[in-house]
């Protein structure tokens, strides 16, 4: 089926960031419990050698969870690479946990960066982990051609995909946020209020869940979006990395 692209809460300007940051916090977490950053280390360092970049440019990065298992696995895997965390909503106090308890290899931007408007002179290999189906196709295209233009690699990596595997999990989500609620850091009153006493946040990554399952882009789709990026010496590479029962689809880009 075609991706359906609808709104999603944590992507409007006028969602509460607690609202916003408990969602992002429990995608970190659910990710961190699927093991499914495992096969994104050893790619992320094969790319930063290939390309001879020394540092990650995170786009995107909501609470940071994810960018920091990445960050931990590279450490672990014996190619520490310094990060710097951008969002264009940054959750603030999320991101400098994520700074202080990473041993000095991440930073973050303190102000709201657009993924869309990265300026071309900030340097390193450009990730979107999980949030490259928040963009509608021509801004999508926009991304992979800003990062062709900056000559610079780009790695989008997706925790979704259409499948129903993927669909039978949104489902069951509002009950595992009920669950995992209490395990969210830095852990904020307001998401225990909004999941127990009045369950928006439950409502909300169901909603958004759904929403995220009909926008995210298959293999065919990410090629066309590639091919249609104007930069004939840039190389693209689409395709799925198994975790188990699940699997992680990617697009990575850099120079020939």
């Amino acid at each position: 089926m075609p991706r359906i692209h609808l709104f999603e809460f944590e992507d409007q300007p006028w969602c509460p960031p607690a609202l916003r940051n408990a969602v992002t916090g429990y995608i970190r977490l659910v990710v961190q419990m699927t093991q499914q950053v495992r096969p994104v280390i050893p790619a992320l360092a094969e790319l930063l050698g290939r390309t001879g970049e020394s540092r990650i440019l995170d786009l995107c990065s909501g609470s940071g969870g994810i960018a920091r298992q990445v960050a931990q696995g590279l450490a672990r895997s014996g190619a520490p690479t310094p990060m710097v965390l951008t969002d264009l909503y940054p959750d603030h106090e999320s991101l400098r946990c994520a700074a202080a308890a990473s041993g000095g290899l991440i930073e973050a931007h303190a102000a709201p960066l657009n993924a869309t408007q990265v300026p071309a002179d900030l340097p390193g290999l450009r990730t979107i982990f999980n949030a490259f189906h928040h963009f509608d196709d021509e801004d999508a295209r926009r991304i992979l051609i800003a990062a062709a233009e900056a000559r610079r690699p780009i790695a989008v990596i997706e925790f979704i995909q259409r499948n129903p595997m993927s669909l039978a999990g949104i489902f069951f989500s509002p009950f595992l946020v009920l669950f995992l609620a209490p395990f969210l850091r830095p852990l904020r009153w307001q998401t225990l209020v909004f999941t127990y006493l009045m369950p928006l946040i439950p409502l909300m990554v169901f909603w958004d869940g759904l929403a995220s399952w009909l926008r995210v882009h298959s293999l065919r789709e990410l090629e066309e979006l590639a091919a249609s990026v104007p930069a004939p010496d840039y190389r693209w590479e689409v395709g799925r990395w198994p975790v188990g029962p699940l699997s992680v689809t990617y697009l990575l880009g850099h120079r020939a």
